[in-house]
């Protein structure tokens, strides 16, 4: 791990330094758990009490909260930004394979492989696949026939590519994801199911990133298409045709039904439910647990998960919810009557 002055890391940030410039840094730590050579960084208020007692040699923070600390300093105008560039930078993470094609690993010969491309332990590519430049294929990876996958791109460990499908550059895959398995596509024949053979693909645009054990189906007919710049957690579930737009994130365990579009920008929290055939605009926000049944036409903040309460609580609202049929009709009626009591008295 390369150590870095407290004066080169903000250069390397553009940040402004206010102590000493020729101390070392090591590593990147939270405030409450840092220690000697290490960096840590304040984004959010509420843990500016824990600027007394770190033992950070230098904090990342804004100039409203400098004020609050007397150390060595770096003043940034975002705090939370420049940590992630200061993660990038001192990141420690390994590649997933060393460079070249490994001597286990099952390439067809009418594959084409980028002379820099990386080919992990048994990991299969197929016929008429295309690997890119720099780019990382995981050990026990699979690419299936025609696929194609671009420069600059990392696939960790038993990651499958399915046929035809496409992935841009610079894009990032975690561990077990599936890209390009059937969609759930079936007609009933008097209860007889008949599988839909799924002829379209899954197209991912660039600076894609998609989490560990994530599933994205092919289209039935047309392609599922993920379109640049759009960052997906883990778990997460994307049915056959959904088209997402650039620059939408996607938290864990969310799940999107079949041909649902979404629009760019959009921020969907975890275990968010969305209905397949309907369309999400641009910048909308979907809070956890939402369970979105009809198109949403305006931008905002959209919400339906009910947060926790204690369980006596709970189960006395139930029991009030499973009344609200009788209860309606007992309020038409005490309308009604209110109304014929008015009447009587003009």
């Amino acid at each position: 791990m390369q150590n870095y002055t407290l004066s080169q890391i903000a250069e390397l940030l553009g940040a402004e330094l206010h102590g000493d410039g020729a101390l070392e840094i090591s590593k990147i730590a939270t405030l409450a758990n840092a220690r000697s050579g290490h960096i840590a960084f304040l984004a959010n208020k509420k843990y500016r009490p824990q600027l007394d007692n770190t033992n950070a040699s230098a904090v990342i923070l804004s100039a409203a909260d400098a004020q609050y600390y007397s150390g060595n300093k770096l003043i940034a105008a975002n705090p939370y930004n420049s940590y992630a560039q200061l993660a990038q930078i001192m990141d420690t993470t390994p590649a997933s394979a060393a460079k070249g094609i490994h001597v286990s690993a099952v390439v067809h010969p009418e594959a084409c492989i980028a002379n820099t491309a990386s080919i992990a332990a048994n990991a299969v590519i197929e016929a008429g696949a295309t690997i890119g430049e720099n780019t990382q294929i995981g050990a026990n990876c699979f690419v299936g026939q025609n696929a194609s996958i671009g420069d600059n791109t990392k696939l960790w460990s038993n990651v499958s590519v399915y046929h035809s499908v496409e992935i841009g550059c610079d894009c990032l895959v975690q561990a077990n994801a599936i890209i390009g398995s059937d969609g759930f596509g079936y007609a009933n024949d008097k209860g007889q199911w008949i599988k839909i053979p799924q002829l379209g693909s899954v197209i991912i645009g660039d600076k894609v990133e998609i989490g560990a054990g994530a599933t994205i189906d092919r289209g039935a007919i047309d392609d599922t298409i993920i379109h640049s710049n759009v960052i997906i957690d883990n778990q997460v579930h994307i049915a056959h045709n959904v088209e997402i737009g650039s620059g939408t994130a996607i938290a864990g365990c969310t799940v999107i039904a079949g041909s649902t579009t979404i629009g760019r920008n959009c921020q969907i929290a975890g275990l968010v439910g969305i209905n397949g055939h309907i369309e999400i605009c641009d910048g909308v926000i979907l809070t956890g647990m939402s369970m979105v049944t009809k198109a949403i036409k305006e931008a905002g903040v959209y919400s339906s998960g009910l947060p926790h309460s204690s369980n006596k609580e709970w189960r006395r609202n139930i029991a009030h919810l499973r009344n609200l049929p009788e209860m309606k009709d007992r309020l038409k009626a005490l309308e009604t009557l209110t109304k014929s009591l008015n009447l009587e008295n003009e």
